[in-house]
């Protein structure tokens, strides 16, 4: 408010307001070379305070937000600190899997709901930042299960909020209900993907869903 003072609404998902967050400064410092140095320094500065407590999230998704944001601003550095929180979030997001997936559902959770293609994605940058080919496998399977549930051959329908998608429970078509950032989420994804696999499938996904 304007008394700068937290409000009622404050209290609500402010761990994936916080990895967004990451994500963007993580996103501005790979694209460094093109932007004024102070500005690169700032967010530096700003995301080193924001994983301080980062070890403390269990949002799946901020947790993926976070890996992502924390790989694009460390891309060819390695820094120790910096692979060792992605893989601390990264490891969470597979005993998740352990605890969830079976033959018939391949997933971090019991429910598919929003920002989906998040989940799988932040595993294959974490791949990409440690080379533990099990966040690859498990990246690539939780993925493949997903575009099964949101694609009609290049045709995408994400998740709805009406209910969203339950694990042993019928799905009921529901008209309306899709979050328009999904397809955008999803795209992002399919493109990581494709560069990982180079999978014709997943560009020709990657098409459909921007069209």
């Amino acid at each position: 408010n304007t008394n700068y003072e937290f409000t009622s609404q404050n209290n609500e998902n402010l761990d994936d307001s916080n990895g967004r967050a990451i994500w963007a400064l993580g996103f501005l410092i790979s694209i460094g070379h093109l932007l004024p140095n102070h500005l690169v320094e700032t967010a530096n500065n700003t995301l080193n305070k924001a994983l301080t407590n980062v070890l403390e999230i269990h949002s799946t998704r901020a947790m993926a937000f976070i890996i992502k944001g924390i790989y694009l601003s460390d891309l060819d550095k390695n820094s120790f600190g910096k692979i060792q929180i992605i893989e601390h979030l990264a490891n969470k997001l597979v005993q998740m899997y352990y605890h969830e997936a079976d033959t018939k559902w391949q997933w971090f959770e019991s429910y598919l709901t929003y920002a989906n293609s998040i989940l799988p994605e932040a595993l294959l940058c974490a791949y990409w930042a440690t080379n533990d080919s099990v966040y690859k496998k498990i990246a690539q399977k939780t993925f493949d299960f997903l575009l099964s549930k949101t694609f009609q051959k290049n045709s995408i329908k994400v998740i709805s909020n009406k209910g969203w998608l339950h694990n042993n429970k019928t799905s009921i078509a529901q008209i309306g209900g899709e979050q328009p950032i999904d397809i955008a989420y999803t795209i992002i994804a399919l493109q990581k993907f494709y560069d990982a696999f180079n999978n014709e499938e997943y560009l020709q996904k990657m098409n459909g869903a921007f069209n």
